[in-house]
């Protein structure tokens, strides 16, 4: 069953959203992709904010990635300049 995991991040005062992104798209989504995810939609929440929806073929494919994505959020942080604020995961249940 797809496994999705929403993430929020924000930037810290004085980052440049538009190079944050640009790490996004170069770096983070690829990373990502090459863990096993399906899909990653990054979503800007605010200013300095934002949301990011990974969608995995399933649980055990995001489970086995843990190890990864935790050392890319922690170069995320000291490379680009911001901090993950929150994370929902779970099974999709249904989709239209």
């Amino acid at each position: 069953m797809r496994y999705i995991t929403i993430t929020t991040w924000e930037l810290a005062d004085g980052a440049d959203f538009n190079v944050s992104l640009r790490a996004i798209e170069e770096k983070r989504i690829p990373a990502l992709k090459g863990f096993g995810a399906n899909r990653v939609t990054v979503i800007r929440t605010s200013d300095r904010t934002s949301a990011a929806i990974t969608e995995w073929p399933d649980k055990a494919t995001r489970d086995a990635a843990e190890l990864k994505i935790d050392e890319v959020r922690r170069s995320v942080h000291r490379e680009d300049m911001s901090r993950i604020t929150g994370e929902m995961k779970g099974e999709i249940l249904a989709d239209v």
